[in-house]
């Protein structure tokens, strides 16, 4: 058998049933990594050493004794620190949450714990999700294991990383405006955002509620597959948990893309992205052409007005969800205060980075009277004019595909100086969220620095299948490999 570290999520649970390896082998070898790589990367913020391996030797006795059958049996997984965990640090990367350990577990974690996953810890990530580079992190940014000059994208920076450095065999993120598409992006690695409602949020700490969305970043669309069917479940927790009978995404992994129809927007494909990343793209559009699939470019109005609305909306709903981190029942105090309302100003003005601030400065604004109609509500109008432009196009395409980010993964310390720059850099993926569709990042190329360009694939809603069947047959084409066809000569 292959170096462990070098199996996908799926092969792995393969080798675990055929009895070539076991939970504790490979739990011992993703930690042995970590303990060698994480200086140079950062990906995680906590490493539960010892809980990770009694959970391995647990699973293992259950694999054995025929109680756990999965496909992800005894798998190693790492999950982004929003995500709530019993007894666990779970921080969202802030200061004001660096003291807090959950007493209950977010649902897509307890899905992936009935399957047999081992937890190996929580990842990094920009701080309550506010970014697009895992910069604003209070524990320090993650670095791009392609290249460490680079930044691992964001929200979900840890996860993306952390899977692309062979620290886990694949993570969770969560996704409110492309955060788990973006990373898998810079990162070279696969990422999918469901539909809304696909994946329970119960458990996950919220940055935008109408936009939010848990998801897997992995290393192959058939971990991706495989993942989606553990953690997708009704919930009745979740108010706005969708029930779905069709949850057997390894079914969509076909390689025969006849009679399906791709529409390419023209204006994903205008000024502002990189020659870099539209030519690799246009490439892998003509291997699903020969694949079967019937590829038309069409315009998709709207784009312009996505990133003002996006913003307004997730601002607004953030300032609501932040109010509670106030220092009173749980998180980060100040230690010198005079009387209650102090208390919550410095508590707050201490615990929250400047992203942050500035997110919920803006959402108070947009909420506050006088101005709600004007921006508040005029954002709820486009987004709805944005789902309309989305159903429009899937009366005529099966699916869409474009980058997902405008140009490669930028150098450290370049998006924060700019946090304008940084926004629209989400200019492909936050209409999805608008929208509520399921997204999809696959790796497609590189550009002349070696690092990862990704292709993004979006369906209508609930039909996350169509992606999977078309990433599944690009990946194929390949020559079933990702990181065989595009980053094996790295050595990474």
């Amino acid at each position: 058998m292959e170096n462990i570290l070098d199996l996908t999520a799926s092969e792995l649970g393969e080798a675990i049933r055929r009895k070539e390896t076991t939970a504790v082998e490979a739990t011992e070898a993703a930690l042995e990594n970590i303990r060698e790589n994480e200086k140079n990367y950062n990906c995680y913020v906590t490493v539960d050493e010892e809980g990770a391996l009694e959970s391995a030797r647990r699973v293992q006795k259950e694999i054995e004794s025929g109680k756990l059958t999965s496909p992800l049996a005894g798998v190693p997984v790492a999950i982004k620190d929003n995500m709530c965990t019993e007894g666990l640090l779970t921080t969202c990367s802030s200061k004001i949450l660096s003291n807090f350990v959950p007493t209950y577990t977010s649902e897509a974690v307890l899905n992936l714990e009935k399957a047999g996953a081992v937890i190996l810890g929580k990842t990094n990530m920009d701080e309550f999700a506010m970014g697009s580079t895992t910069e604003t992190s209070f524990y320090g940014p993650t670095k791009n294991p392609r290249n460490p000059e680079h930044v691992p994208g964001g929200s979900s920076g840890g996860s993306a990383a952390a899977v692309a450095a062979k620290e886990c065999f694949y993570a969770l993120g969560s996704d409110t405006g492309g955060s788990i598409r973006q990373p898998a992006s810079y990162c070279g690695v696969v990422g999918m955002k469901p539909t809304y409602g696909r994946v329970s949020r119960y458990g996950l700490i919220a940055y935008g509620s109408s936009l939010d969305q848990i998801g897997p970043l992995c290393r192959s669309v058939t971990d991706c597959a495989m993942i989606l069917e553990a953690i997708c479940s009704h919930d009745p927790k979740d108010s706005t948990s969708v029930e779905r009978k069709d949850n057997r995404f390894t079914d969509a992994l076909e390689k025969d893309l006849s009679g399906m129809k791709i529409g390419i927007p023209r204006d994903y494909f205008g000024e502002g992205l990189s020659d870099e990343v539209a030519s690799p793209i246009r490439e892998a559009l003509e291997v699903l052409k020969t694949a079967g699939a019937k590829v038309e470019e069409f315009d998709l109005s709207l784009v312009e007005y996505a990133i003002p609305t996006y913003y307004t909306i997730a601002a607004a709903e953030a300032s609501s969800n932040l109010e509670r981190f106030d220092g009173i029942k749980y998180g980060y105090r100040t230690e010198s205060y005079d009387g209650l309302h102090n208390m919550y100003k410095k508590s707050r003005s201490e615990g929250f980075g400047p992203e942050v601030k500035r997110r919920i400065m803006l959402g108070s604004f947009v909420l506050s009277s006088g101005y709600y109609d004007a921006y508040y509500l005029k954002a709820l109008r486009v987004k709805a004019l944005i789902k309309k432009a989305f159903d429009e196009a899937f009366s005529k395409y099966d699916l869409i595909i474009g980058p997902a980010a405008p140009t490669t993964a930028p150098k450290l310390g370049e998006s924060l100086s700019d946090p304008i720059a940084m926004y629209l850099s989400d200019i492909y993926t936050i209409s999805v969220n608008l929208a509520g569709l399921p997204g999809m990042t696959v790796p497609c190329g590189k550009d002349r620095n070696g690092l990862p360009v990704g292709m993004q694939l979006i369906g209508d809603s609930f039909r996350e299948n169509s992606l999977l069947k078309a990433a599944y047959a690009y990946e194929t084409a390949l020559g079933g490999s990702f990181e065989r066809a595009f980053f094996k000569k790295e050595g990474r």
